[in-house]
């Protein structure tokens, strides 16, 4: 079988088989950043497969992409991948994966641009709301305080993040409470979770029937949130993160027998209150690195030829 193909069938079988493997980690709540670490890694590897394959494709099909590809490389190495064996199907694959490359980008492009667009909107209506008084800067206070009937709290992604929190929630709020909350949202910003949400909401969009994808962007939905309450957690108790998550979500119905768009909000709060034990250092560092090494999975597979040519 061909680099190439070997490239395509990696990529196609980790797309599948990841999100299953992944469902079944019982490790993922109790470490949600670790979690995310994995699912990066792993969609990463998929896509490289992919673009693997098809710079080798490209390179069997056509003699300029070769010799770009394998310019610097001696004349045995490039006898070592038999290029002139792939047959016409290779400037097929080429041009496929190529399509779906620049799908992606057009994707990952207009998620972005969508974000941008809602997110001057919000800011415009934050002004409207809170107007800067005489001699304020806008983006000068990164914590605005809005009037507002119904606790809430949230952040504006930006090059100035601002965390917006409402009377009502202030009001509503005790103690540690409002801090403990103000500590998810800077957690958020810190760790730059939109960018990760943007990417995995172009990836799902561009490739809905990809399993991989699908199971990324939802996954990334929920583990930010579980990450951001961690944050939250360490810096004044469990406890109080989760009686403020209850503080500002009670009147919403979240918490009632009916299902409702925030039905993941009940199952932070258990997850908060239940306290499950953290993995060892010694575990969560084991799975970072051999997530870290998923990637060089199909950098292997491409260079084994190559590299057998010249020992």
């Amino acid at each position: 079988m061909t680099v190439s193909l070997a490239l395509l069938l990696l990529g196609v079988v980790a797309a599948v088989a990841a999100p299953r493997l992944m469902s079944r980690a019982d490790w993922r709540e109790r470490e949600p950043v670790v979690a995310l670490w994995v699912w990066q890694c792993v969609v990463a590897a998929v896509l490289l497969c992919f673009g693997l394959s098809m710079t080798f494709s490209a390179a069997a099909a056509w003699q300029a992409v070769r010799g770009h590809v394998f310019a610097p490389a001696p004349h045995g190495v490039v006898e070592a991948y038999a290029l002139a064996a792939y047959g016409p199907w290779s400037a097929v694959i080429a041009v496929l994966l190529a399509c779906g490359g620049a799908w992606t980008a057009a994707m990952l492009t207009r998620e972005i641009g969508r974000a941008h667009v809602r997110r001057g909107r919000r800011r415009a209506e934050l002004l409207v709301r809170a107007p800067l008084l005489p001699g304020e800067e806008p983006g000068g206070d990164r914590l605005v305080v809005l009037e507002g009937e119904r606790p809430d709290a949230w952040w504006l992604p930006g090059a100035t993040p601002r965390l917006v929190v409402t009377t009502a929630a202030l009001s509503r709020l005790k103690g540690h409470q409002l801090d403990a909350v103000l500590a998810h949202e800077q957690g958020h910003v810190r760790a730059r979770h939109d960018w990760l949400l943007h990417c995995a909401s172009a990836l799902a969009i561009g490739f809905p029937q990809v399993p991989v994808f699908a199971a990324f962007r939802d996954e990334m939905h929920r583990l930010v949130e579980l990450a951001a309450d961690d944050v939250a957690s360490r810096r004044f108790g469990r406890l109080t993160i989760a009686l403020a998550l209850v503080e500002l979500n009670e009147d919403r119905g979240v918490f009632g027998p009916c299902p409702t768009p925030h039905a993941e909000l009940p199952r932070r709060v258990d997850r908060l209150l239940a306290a499950a034990p953290r993995l060892t250092a010694a575990r969560r560092l084991r799975l970072t690195a051999a997530a870290s090494l998923v990637p060089a999975v199909p950098l292997l597979v491409a260079f084994v030829p190559g590299l057998r040519a010249l020992g």
